[in-house]
Order: structure tokens, then C-alpha cells, then sequence
């Protein structure tokens, strides 16, 4: 900061004072050509020619000859009008030179100490950013430089840098929760297993319940087993594409939808496909993830004799169901870990609410995007846009989905 000050005060002070002197060098230019004309013009008539001295030795010449040209004088006048204009010019410029350089000094002084002022006044939004940046840690980042100050590149500066800390905060709150989420999530199927090991095991039980505990242990460890799949699968997506390739996304949905197709004929849900050849470059594994958390999620939070639509072409993809009435508020909030649209049930297969956060992650990822909307009859619709390239030539999946994406 003083560096930058000191910096800014030489260069508007050494701009001052290089100002000055070209000011004064121009004064005494222009003063010393008409100085000496000007002394003899007053002085001349004044002196009388009766006590001139022809025979006295020759002045030294002006400087200028046209007053000489153009002034009627008598000979012996201009020659004592030389001596005198010449003393007087010289006494003039030196009491100008003195007086002159006494200014400037002066002037120099002001100018830095004004150049320095200056310097402060400018840096100062940039050492209040300085110091709130300073003092920033994760307890007050709600604190903001709310910078005073007119229209300008500073107040433009200091209302990015409030506008990043925004960002940061969120962000940060984001991830506290996420984290304290985990753990919940983590310490819920560790405390079953506990429990059903510690209670369930004691006073020698019967091998009936035993192998009652056998599967609830298998089901809680699979349970986890997704926890951390998921949670390693988020992490991976956050972290960006490592390669890219052509993928069939119709193709994907096809393999997708079937491979779902028990858990919706148990469920009693109806699937429809309507699938347009369209390819997406990007990470084939993620993709089928993205797809496989959608479709699961639209099956998962449905109802006996529901429906499931999956549409897929060059707009994107899109996966609507039917179920319970989702809050239209709380639609955002299911792309963050953890949230869900009802309270947990524990039902085998729910997974641990990380669905549709990867779905956004893996499509932020790919440079897409994810909108969701609740459906005025129940249930959700997710719409997934990616940068996509049609291929030249593959025919659609059939022609009545094709008709049916129209």
C-alpha cells in the first residue's frame, strides 16, 4: 500500500514540478526577448542628448534590432540608452531568476505533499479492501466493504470483491452442510449395525433372528456401500471432465430404462421413452449415472399405478412423474446433497438423497445445465440441457417416440 502510494506521489509530483519548470522556462524566455526593447523604448527619450558622449566607449549591442528599425531617437540617445537597458535587463532577469527559484522550490514542496494527499485519497478504497480481506475467516464472512464512494473503477472493484464474498459465503455454507450431512448420514447406518449387533446378538438368540439380523446388517452395509459410492461419484463429477468422448445419449436412456424396468414392474410404474438420436461429448460413466439418478429418483418417489416419461433429444433430456404434490419452493433445494422432498423412510433402495445433486454436478461437468418444476398434478419434471451433436446418420429409436418428442 505505501509502496503504491509512495509510487503514485512521485509520478503526480514529479508530473507538478516538470509543469512548473516548463512554466518558469517559458516565463523567462519570453521575458528576457522583450526586456531589454522595452527598457530602451522608456528610458531613451528620457535622456538628454546635450551630455551625450560621442567618443565614450560602444555599449554592448540589444538584443533586439527591431525597435531599432522602427524608433526615431537621436544617435547619441540610443547609445546611453544601451548601457542603461542593458544593466537594468540584467538586474531584472537575475531578481527574476532569484525570485523564480524561490517559487518553484515553494511550489515542488506543495506539489509533493498535494501529489502524496492525492495518492492516499485514491488508494484508500484499496487499503479498506486490503484490511476486510485481511480479517476475513470462516466466522465473519458475512462482513461486507460496502464502499461510499461515486461511480468508478474503485467502487466497481469493491462492489465485485462484496459480490465474491457472496459467493463464498454461500459456498461455504453449502459445504458445512454437506459435511455435517454426511456425517449424519455415515453415523445412521453405523449406529444400526451397532444396535442390531449389540441388542439384537445378546442372550443367545434363536437362528431365526439371527439370520433376521444377518440381513439386516447386509442391507445396512449396501445401504452405505451407495453412501459412499455416491459421495465419491459427486466428488469425482465436482472435479471436472479428465477425457471426453462421443456418447449416444438416446442410446444411454435406452440402456438406462431397461435396466430399471424390474424395479418399475415391481414398483407397478409405468415407463415411456421417447428417445431421438442425439450424441453429447463428455464422460460415458457419468452420463449413465446422470441418467440411471433420474430416472431411479422419478421411480423411487412415485406411487403404485404412476408413470415415468423420459424424452431425450436435441433439447436435452427430460424426466417427469407422477406422486405426491412437490412444494414449488423446495424444487431448488433438491439439487443440494442430502435434501429431500419428504422425510426419510428408510425404504430399501431410497438411497441417500444424493440423486439429484449429481445429476447437477455431472452436468455442470459436462457444461450443461439442470432445471427442475413441479408438476401441477404431482410429482416432478427434471429437464437436463447438455451441449449435444447430432450425428449424421442414425435412425430414431422408433418412429412413434420420435412423433411423440415432436
Amino acid at each position: 500500500m505505501n509502496s503504491e502510494r509512495t509510487r503514485l506521489a512521485a509520478l503526480y509530483g514529479g508530473l507538478l514540478v516538470m509543469a512548473g519548470v516548463l512554466l518558469l522556462a517559458i516565463v523567462y524566455l519570453l521575458v528576457s526577448e522583450g526586456v531589454y526593447a522595452g527598457i530602451v523604448t522608456a528610458v531613451a527619450p528620457a535622456v538628454p542628448t546635450a551630455r551625450l558622449d560621442a567618443g565614450s566607449v560602444p555599449a554592448p549591442a540589444l538584443p533586439s534590432s527591431e525597435w531599432a528599425q522602427t524608433a526615431v531617437i537621436e544617435p547619441g540617445q540610443y547609445a546611453v540608452a544601451q548601457k542603461v537597458s542593458t544593466a537594468a535587463g540584467d538586474a531584472a532577469l537575475s531578481q527574476l531568476l532569484t525570485v523564480s527559484g524561490v517559487s518553484l522550490a515553494v511550489y515542488s514542496a506543495l506539489s509533493v505533499a498535494l501529489a502524496w494527499w492525492m495518492a492516499g485519497r485514491v488508494l484508500r478504497p484499496v487499503g479498506v479492501i486490503t484490511a476486510r480481506a485481511r480479517r476475513l475467516s470462516g466466522s465473519n464472512l458475512h462482513e461486507r466493504i460496502a464502499l461510499k464512494a461515486p461511480p468508478g473503477e474503485l467502487k466497481e472493484l469493491a462492489d465485485t470483491f462484496d459480490g465474491m464474498l457472496d459467493r463464498i459465503q454461500q459456498l461455504v455454507a453449502a459445504r458445512q452442510r454437506f459435511a455435517a450431512n454426511a456425517a449424519h448420514e455415515l453415523r445412521t447406518p453405523l449406529a444400526v449395525q451397532r444396535a442390531a449387533a449389540e441388542i439384537g446378538l445378546a442372550d443367545d438368540p434363536p437362528p431365526e433372528k439371527v439370520a433376521w439380523i444377518r440381513d439386516k446388517l447386509i442391507d445396512t452395509a449396501d445401504n452405505s456401500e451407495r453412501l459412499i459410492e455416491g459421495l465419491l461419484l459427486l466428488a469425482v463429477s465436482d472435479e471436472g471432465l479428465r477425457r471426453r468422448e462421443r456418447v449416444a445419449l438416446d442410446e444411454t436412456v435406452t440402456t438406462v430404462t431397461e435396466a430399471l424396468a424390474a424395479e418399475a414392474a415391481e414398483r407397478d410404474i409405468t415407463v415411456e421413452v421417447a428417445a431421438r438420436p442425439v450424441t453429447v461429448e463428455g464422460d460415458a460413466v457419468l452420463l449413465d449415472h446422470l441418467v440411471h439418478n433420474l430416472v431411479a429418483n422419478a421411480l423411487r418417489h412415485n406411487h403404485p399405478g404412476g408413470t415415468v416419461t423420459v424424452r431425450v433429444g436435441p433439447d436435452g433430456l427430460e424426466v417427469a412423474n407422477t406422486g405426491p404434490r412437490v412444494d414449488p419452493a423446495t424444487v431448488p433445494l433438491l439439487f443440494e446433497p442430502f435434501r429431500r422432498a419428504r422425510a426419510r423412510r428408510h425404504a430399501p433402495g431410497e438411497g441417500a438423497g444424493l440423486g439429484l445433486s449429481i445429476v447437477a454436478s455431472v452436468a455442470r461437468a459436462h457444461g450443461g445445465d439442470v432445471a427442475a418444476r413441479a408438476n401441477p398434478g404431482g410429482g416432478l419434471t427434471a429437464r437436463v440441457t447438455l451441449p449435444t451433436r447430432l450425428p449424421a446418420a442414425r435412425a430414431p429409436v422408433t418412429a412413434a417416440a420420435a412423433a411423440q418428442w415432436r
